[in-house]
């Protein structure tokens, strides 16, 4: 029987590469230091990052680094096993939990205007959602994975535990009203901002507080306010839809028997305000390009972006130092620090990543056919490619 071993919503958003990328070292806690130049690119070793599909299974990769520290573009596999089509730049994926990213630039847009505040909890926000006996929880809390809140449960809760499982289900349609209640039926597992824990439910809470503030569809603000000024024409929410419209990379999920199925059509719902979106690397690069540059965002919101919580606050499991700030995972490897989300949804693992300075950014999608953490292999290929030196030549 094919491995497949982890959970729906430890996945749902809660990427297995984002795991992984971060058990590098991890500034302690505040903004982060000032990274040094990025070495000249070592374009072997990002051939190399991709090309081998078979560490992890996979159908398809690509991978684009952009910044005045170098550039390159490559992909590997076929984005169709139909028609052979080999992947092109301009090929669409499920971006997943960088939908984070989306959604946090909004909400801390809202903060700029003084129309949301990050020390009010949400409680006040969203009235009555919320358990009556839950202590408060800070917008900031929500945005930064300290809120504490537990993890989904009840017999409504589909249990996903093999591929089947999840083709099974590929078509169910979920509101954020029924995600927020089947993940707080439980006490919270901590006092709020006492320690960290990546929890999607964070971000469904902060796309529904997107809704209530503006009056809108938190998509509708998300394309009003990023997609059509930066003009991401390739990058959407699908809501219901469960198709990927327009040139795209298909999804394969190996079946218990080990053939792949392909799981490209899938309604998004589950993830929805934490991991839906559809995007291409160029829009991606686009997207943290404008962002990191204060395109998006004022100087103290997008601070924000840059700071970990205190030293005292660390990671739920493990005790390891807080790893997420409002919106931004961080990576220090071959001492180059970026910043940046990864993203997983069946059939599609990615990042966005950028030093703070824009210098060396870096985009990656790959199609991992099994569900497990032997997608971390081509994960980790891709961070020491993009940020090691390159041989010198003699």
């Amino acid at each position: 029987m094919t491995s497949f071993s982890l959970p729906r919503r430890a996945l749902v958003g809660a990427s297995v590469a984002g795991a992984l990328l971060l058990t590098a070292v991890l500034p302690a806690s505040g903004a982060a230091a000032a990274a040094p130049t990025p070495p000249p690119l070592d374009t072997k070793a990002l051939r190399a990052a991709i090309s081998d599909l078979q560490h992890p299974q996979a159908t398809a990769a690509q991978l684009r680094v952009s910044g005045s520290a170098g550039q390159w573009y490559g992909t590997s596999g076929t984005s169709d096993l139909r028609t052979g089509q080999a992947v092109r730049a301009d090929d669409r994926f499920r971006i997943g939990s960088i939908t984070k990213v989306f959604v946090a630039t909004t909400v801390l847009q809202l903060v700029a205007e003084h129309r949301v505040d990050l020390d009010t909890p949400v409680q006040r926000y969203l009235p009555g959602l919320l358990p009556k006996d839950y202590a408060p929880i800070t917008v900031g809390q929500l945005l930064n994975h300290t809120s504490g809140l537990p993890d989904e449960s009840g017999a409504d809760v589909p249990q996903k535990t093999t591929p089947e499982d999840v083709l099974a289900h590929r078509y169910d349609k979920w509101t954020p009203e029924r995600l927020v209640a089947v993940s707080t039926r439980k006490p919270l597992k901590f006092r709020p901002g006492t320690k960290q824990e990546y929890r999607g439910i964070n971000y469904v809470l902060a796309a529904m507080l997107v809704e209530k503030v503006t009056g809108h569809a938190y998509g509708k603000e998300i394309d009003a306010r990023i997609l059509r000024p930066l003009g991401l024409r390739n990058t959407s929410l699908p809501g219901n839809d469960p198709r990927i419209h327009g040139p795209h990379v298909h999804g394969y999920l190996a079946m218990s028997d080990g053939t792949l199925k392909d799981a490209t059509d899938y309604n998004q719902s589950e993830a929805w305000g934490e991991g839906e979106m559809i995007s291409t690397t160029g829009d991606l690069d686009r997207f943290i390009s404008a962002l990191f540059s204060g395109k998006l965002l004022p100087k103290p919101q997008l601070d924000k972006m840059f700071t970990l919580p205190s030293q005292d606050v660390r990671m739920l499991k493990g005790g390891s130092p807080a790893s997420y700030s409002m919106g931004l995972q961080a990576v220090t490897m071959n001492g180059v620090t970026l910043w940046g989300k990864t993203g997983e949804r069946y059939g599609y693992n990615s990042a966005m990543v950028s030093t703070q300075d824009g210098k060396r950014r870096a985009e990656y999608s790959f199609n991992p056919t099994h569900r497990d953490e032997s997608q971390m292999q081509m994960t980790l290929r891709i961070a020491d490619a993009i940020t090691k030196k390159a041989p010198e030549q003699h």
